[in-house]
């Protein structure tokens, strides 16, 4: 069981830090989406995939870890979370700190880019509205009828064809 606690501790600091190098990237992305560089958007998009990617695989191994312990201590590993893990290591104090104080940066870790990419995620929302409302804006004026500005010949229209190409994304 030794070993499985160190195999825990060592996948939930690699998974830390990942998290620890994703809040950068997500912070960049802020300026990024404000300066509507969508070039770079997408090269800190592929950055974050591959980190994502790297997660995913450690977050596997963690399972992994975890149903091994569960098997260890004749649990269900569904039942068995890394606070459940704390409290079993009573008499190996030690590991039980490493754990404690893993598992709380992860947390605050996790707590900090959640933060920052639900404000990015404000931004693309506030920005496709802009986008929206431009598109909704530039329909309507190339729908509506004629120059409507007042001139002498005011009384009689000037209406260009309608043009075509203009779509409803509402649709």
């Amino acid at each position: 069981m030794a070993s499985l606690i160190e195999d825990l501790i060592q996948t939930l600091e690699q998974q830390c830090e990942l998290y620890k190098l994703m809040i950068p990237a997500a912070e960049e992305k802020t300026k990024v989406i404000v300066s509507n560089n969508l070039k770079e958007l997408q090269e800190l998009t592929e950055k974050e995939q591959l980190m994502v990617e790297q997660i995913y695989v450690l977050e596997k191994k963690r399972e992994e870890i975890i149903k091994n312990i569960g098997t260890v201590v004749s649990k269900a590993p569904e039942t068995i979370h890394i606070s459940t893990v704390i409290q079993m290591m009573e008499k190996q104090p030690k590991e039980q700190n490493q754990l404690s104080e893993i598992h709380d940066n992860l947390k605050r870790t996790i707590q900090k880019l959640v933060e920052v990419n639900n404000r990015n995620k404000s931004l693309i929302q506030q920005s496709l509205e802009m986008i929206e409302f431009n598109m909704n804006f530039i329909q309507s004026t190339r729908m509506s009828p004629g120059n409507l500005s007042y001139t002498k010949g005011a009384s009689q229209l000037d209406t260009p064809a309608l043009q075509t190409g203009m779509f409803d994304a509402k649709q």
